[in-house]
C-alpha cells in the first residue's frame, strides 16, 4: 500500500492528522487544476469542497487509480457542478481579459499570456481540463482518463486539438 492509500485508510478511520498530511501533499495540484478551469476565487472554494468530500468519502476510495487522480476526479465533478451554477463566468472573464488588454503596455510576454488565456477559454471545458492535466500537470493520458472519467481516445483527441489551438493562438501573436 503506498503512502497516499495508507493516509486515506487512516482518514477513513477518522485521523485528522492523516487528513492534514493528505491535504498538504495534494492541495497544490488540485488547486492548480481547478484554477485552469474556473476563476481563482472559485478554484479555492471548490478545492475546499474537494477535500471535504475526500474526508467524508475516504472509505469509497477503491485503489483503482492514484489518490491524486481520485482527488482530481472529485475536483472535476465539483468544477462541472460549479460551471452549471455559474454559467456567466465566461462573460466575466471576457470582460477581465478586455480590461487587461486595454491596460497592457504591449510587452510580448503579456501579449502571449493574453493569447494563451484566450485560446484556453476558446476550448470547451472538457478540452481545457484535459489540456491542464496532460500538458500543464504532467498527467499521463491514462491518469487524465481516470481522473475525468473519459475514454482514453477522447483524452488523446482533446490533447491533440487543444495543443493545436494553443499553438495557433501563440503563432498569431508572434
Amino acid at each position: 500500500m503506498d503512502e497516499d492509500a495508507a493516509l486515506l485508510a487512516a482518514v477513513s478511520a477518522g485521523s485528522e492528522q492523516a487528513f492534514n498530511r493528505l491535504v498538504d501533499r495534494h492541495q497544490r495540484a488540485v488547486r492548480a487544476f481547478l484554477r485552469g478551469l474556473v476563476t481563482s476565487a472559485d478554484a479555492d472554494d471548490i478545492a475546499q469542497e474537494v477535500f471535504l468530500a475526500a474526508w467524508s468519502r475516504a472509505d469509497r476510495y477503491r485503489g483503482e487509480a492514484s489518490v491524486r487522480s481520485w482527488l482530481c476526479s472529485i475536483a472535476w465533478r465539483k468544477a462541472k457542478d460549479s460551471h452549471r451554477r455559474v454559467f456567466r463566468r465566461r462573460e466575466r472573464e471576457a470582460m477581465y481579459t478586455r480590461g487587461m488588454a486595454a491596460n497592457e503596455s504591449g510587452a510580448a510576454s503579456a501579449d502571449e499570456r493574453l493569447a494563451l488565456e484566450q485560446a484556453m477559454m476558446s476550448l470547451s471545458m472538457n478540452e481545457r481540463a484535459v489540456v491542464l492535466l496532460c500538458l500543464a500537470a504532467d498527467f499521463s493520458h491514462t491518469e487524465a482518463a481516470e481522473a475525468l472519467d473519459m475514454p482514453l481516445g477522447t483524452i488523446k483527441s482533446h490533447v491533440s486539438r487543444g495543443r493545436e489551438r494553443l499553438r495557433d493562438a501563440l503563432e498569431r501573436k508572434s
